[in-house]
């Protein structure tokens, strides 16, 4: 089992600092991790730079290091219990790239990877397909003979398209013509298929048991066959660094089903990594750090060590602050299972080309939002999960089925799910037909662009995405729009977006039949984007209906509230998981050219009466407060189990012990 409580401790250090470790002290290192409650640290065996923190034969030892820095790391962590994985960067080595020009990837127009060119700073991404990778696995396979590792952390490894001149010749001996994508793509896929082999073929022959994990900055909906080549997932989502709070919900909402240990990923720093002299509230690592237990995570914050070597006492005095309630709660987390009434079939799992950690899927964005403000238990899923495992399937805005989608939907529906679709997701793969009955025959796009929704007042709300038509046939008609006089061009336009709803176009835009409701809009892309209050209720309304009374869990939260649920089998207990905070934009930088905005936290104001229920099938003997050990009272009545939180600050767990 991987630790609850770790750190991931930076090192990126250029050959122009001189005294690299010269006031490196054993025991001001480890009372530093003892502060900081840390029981694991990934420490740098070689950095971004290219520099290696040991005598190396393989590669070169820091110009301005004398000693064996990492092995000095390793031997105090071990004195005091903590595990220490080693890290190695493996897609970037500067040292190499400005050596070894024709080892970097390029893409078409010849630029580099990440950095475009060697006039400005910054690292330039190394090729797999090169002898870079020999190189790379000499590295590794030193450290793993010298050190015996608890694990191994590899950075900036991800399938990455390239056209350099090794990958364009294997390309054209495939029979393949490296200007087409699809070409590209399969040879990146075969070259990073190729690496982890050889990877995890060195790393086992040395330790069985040792961790393994890949990092490329996400956790790719849809590939399990990536997330698999790990030992275990780490979710990278620093939210002050442009990720922003939503995101690792949103991630560890599809991770949480994939029978993988995993851990969130943030940082003490105020912006992102590579930032010294930075340091977010305490109040939003404790934050940061419950939002993982809740999700079923383990714990990483990170760090950045400062040349000499001399760890920072603020810093784990504010990873203190966290890590002590971690600590305290690490009983009611672990072999935890997730709880889900609703599953969200991903865009990105269904779509997916080459994405990365920015490449935005709004309909995935807009259905994670919804349904965590609205305190839906729910996951992220792909079309190699089980459907029966959800009461309520969501199909966001453009999900189309295949035969193979087709039969497993069809299956669900007999059996008694529920689903909901909207714009284009439910039509067949290739055909503008419905694959399953909506009660209405699709039409098309409508060519109005924005269009209104009716609301349940009689207003017209407008909704600005692609909205579709509709003509109902056998089902009832939950919901009817409107189009505008006429769409904004040069030939015609009034005030200052769009023109108001023309109130003689009525039409049907919403219809359901027993299990299956369709919304005539990219409605989750609409809330994803702009995060219409219009969209949202239109959608949790519908939701609402397709679950009825059977949700097994609600709550009193505010929107900006957390609630997830958990089971612990051994334990015979279900552990629900309330968290509230404020969070803030508090403006925005500039990284690698990219703007990022810094959503922060510093404030947690406490709630009141939070009131709860649980729908569960087993007797439930005892509820309390986790981990205070108090109990509460509860009321059982038709099949529910009712309870009031009296206060709670920032993460409250309350537990459900059942006979």
């Amino acid at each position: 089992m991987i630790p609850y409580r770790q750190v991931h401790l930076d090192f990126h250090t250029s050959e122009h600092i001189t005294d690299i470790g010269t006031k490196f002290d054993k025991k001001q290192f480890q009372a530093a991790l003892k502060t900081g409650h840390v029981n694991s640290v990934t420490i740098f065996a070689k950095c971004h730079h290219g520099w290696s923190y040991y005598p190396t034969e393989v590669n070169k030892i820091h110009p301005h290091l004398s000693f064996d820095f990492l092995g000095e790391q390793l031997k105090a962590c071990k004195e005091i219990g903590v595990k220490s994985p080693i890290y190695l960067s493996a897609g970037f080595d500067e040292r190499m790239a400005v050596k070894h020009g024709d080892w970097i990837i390029r893409k078409p127009d010849e630029k580099c990877s990440d950095t475009d060119s060697f006039m400005e700073p910054g690292y330039h991404r190394m090729c797999y397909n090169t002898p870079y990778l020999d190189k790379l696995l000499a590295e590794l396979e030193e450290v793993m003979k010298r050190y015996q590792p608890d694990g191994i952390f590899l950075d900036i490894s991800a399938v990455t398209p390239c056209v350099c001149g090794r990958c364009r010749q294997d390309i054209i001996k495939r029979g393949k013509d490296f200007r087409d994508k699809a070409a590209v793509m399969e040879q990146a896929e075969l070259v990073f298929q190729n690496y982890t082999e050889q990877v995890e073929k060195i790393i086992k022959k040395y330790n069985s048991t040792c961790t393994i994990f890949h990092n490329g900055g996400h956790i790719t909906r849809g590939r399990r066959d990536l997330a698999k080549r790990n030992s275990h997932l780490e979710l990278e989502s620093l939210p002050t660094g442009g990720w922003g709070y939503d995101h690792f919900p949103m991630s560890a909402s599809y991770v949480k089903n994939l029978g993988m240990e995993y851990l969130g990923m943030t940082g003490k720093f105020h912006t992102t990594w590579g930032e010294f002299g930075g340091y977010k509230h305490p109040n939003a690592l404790r934050y940061e750090a419950g939002l993982s237990l809740a999700f079923g995570a383990k714990c990483s914050i990170g760090d950045q060590l400062h040349p000499d070597g001399r760890m920072n006492c603020k810093t784990y005095e504010l990873i203190g602050a966290a890590y002590k309630e971690v600590e305290k709660k690490e009983s009611w987390c672990y072999e935890s299972i997730p709880i889900s009434d609703v599953g969200v079939l991903s865009q990105e799992a269904m779509l997916y080309g080459n994405s990365t950690r920015d490449t935005v899927f709004y309909g995935d964005e807009g259905a994670s939002r919804v349904l965590q403000q609205g305190h839906y238990l729910y996951s992220l899923i792909d079309a190699e999960e089980e459907f029966e495992k959800y009461k309520v399937l969501i199909l966001p805005d453009t999900i189309r089925f295949n035969p193979g989608l087709e039969k497993r939907i069809k299956a669900y529906l007999q059996a008694g799910g529920k689903v909901l679709l909207s714009g284009t997701s439910g039509l067949k793969e290739n055909e503008d037909i419905f694959a399953v009955s909506t009660g209405a025959v699709f039409q098309g796009e409508n060519p109005f662009v924005p269009s209104y929704y009716i609301g349940e007042e009689g207003e017209a709300e407008v909704i600005y995405e692609q909205g579709y038509r509709i003509c109902p046939d056998t089902g009832e008609i939950l919901g009817e729009a409107q189009n505008p006089y006429f769409n904004r061009n040069v030939l015609h336009f009034s005030s200052h977006q769009h023109s108001p709803n023309k109130k003689e176009s009525t039409f049907p835009a919403v219809t359901s039949t027993e299990n299956v409701i369709y919304i005539g809009w990219n409605i989750f892309a609409e809330y994803g984007k702009i995060g219409s209050l219009q969209a949202k209720k239109l959608i949790t309304k519908c939701v609402d209906m397709l679950l009825g009374e059977d949700k097994t869990g609600e709550v009193s939260l505010p929107d900006r509230g957390i609630f997830t649920l958990t089971k612990q089998e051994k334990e015979r207990r279900y552990v629900a998981h309330f968290l509230f905070a404020h969070t803030t934009v508090r403006g925005r930088f500039l990284m690698s050219g990219q703007e990022k905005q810094v959503e922060a936290i510093e404030d947690i104001v406490p709630l009141y009466n939070i009131k709860g229920n649980l729908r569960i099938k087993e007797k439930v003997k005892r509820l309390y407060l986790a981990p205070q050990m108090e109990e509460i009272p509860f009321m059982e009545k038709e099949g529910k189990i009712f309870y009031r939180i009296p206060q709670m600050e920032c993460h409250q767990m309350v537990v459900a012990d059942y006979e």
